[in-house]
């Protein structure tokens, strides 16, 4: 039954392989994980997604599809026991996602990789950045999730990058002035199936035994 498993590749640490994974548990959905290192990508992975980035996910009849997004929605779109697809919302869901990779990815990666990037200091990327984080802690101020009481698309599509953000520099991150944003992310660095998406594999190699990724 495993050998007609879907197969993802990812890597651990990346945001966009984090939402794919994601979007994967809370779907309950079934994959078979093979976890990749960046600087020896597989011959295999690299043969049906040439772009060489994760996630790749390669669906049983052979349809490769390579954006996170695409994913998690496709996902969910299968099987939705928590009604992350909540159809009150999607639309602006779908909006704060689109920012979110657009606009917030951009800020992002500057500021991370600032010393890349000369053209301005980390901090002025950082405070860049802090656009997007002002209008996710203002979402926050009425709610305990980013469009409502309960866990959207959206949660599970813009964390892992508000996460990456944070790790930068946690001490600054914590002392700016998004309390309600500190709380959300602590609550999904906890939650049991973010954990779950963070387990540790070895980088997956031909012939290796099936690592079954499912919740």
């Amino acid at each position: 039954m495993n050998a007609s498993l879907p197969y993802l590749y990812s890597f651990r640490r990346c945001p966009y392989a984090m939402r794919a994974r994601l979007g994967l548990l809370f779907a309950e959905l079934s994959v078979e994980l093979r976890e990749i290192t960046l600087k020896n990508k597989p011959e295999q992975m690299l043969a049906i997604s040439p772009k060489g980035t994760v996630p790749v996910l390669q669906l049983s009849d052979g349809l490769v599809i390579e954006e996170s997004s695409e994913i998690m929605m496709r996902a969910l779109g299968q099987q939705d026991p928590q009604g992350l697809l909540d159809e009150k919302v999607l639309h602006q869901a779908n909006m704060l996602i689109d920012k979110n990779d657009n606009e917030f990815k951009h800020w992002l990666d500057r500021y991370k990789y600032a010393d890349r990037h000369l053209e301005m200091t980390q901090t002025e990327y950082r405070q860049q950045g802090e656009v997007f984080l002002q209008s996710l802690e203002s979402l926050l101020v009425e709610n305990t999730y980013l469009l409502g009481d309960k866990v959207t698309v959206a949660d599970i599509g813009i964390m892992p990058f508000v996460r990456q953000f944070a790790h930068v520099d946690r001490d600054v991150f914590y002392s700016l002035p998004y309390p309600k944003l500190q709380l959300w992310l602590q609550h999904w660095l906890t939650h049991p199936l973010f954990i779950q998406a963070m387990t540790k594999f070895q980088p997956w190699q031909e012939g290796d035994e099936i690592v079954v990724f499912s919740s």
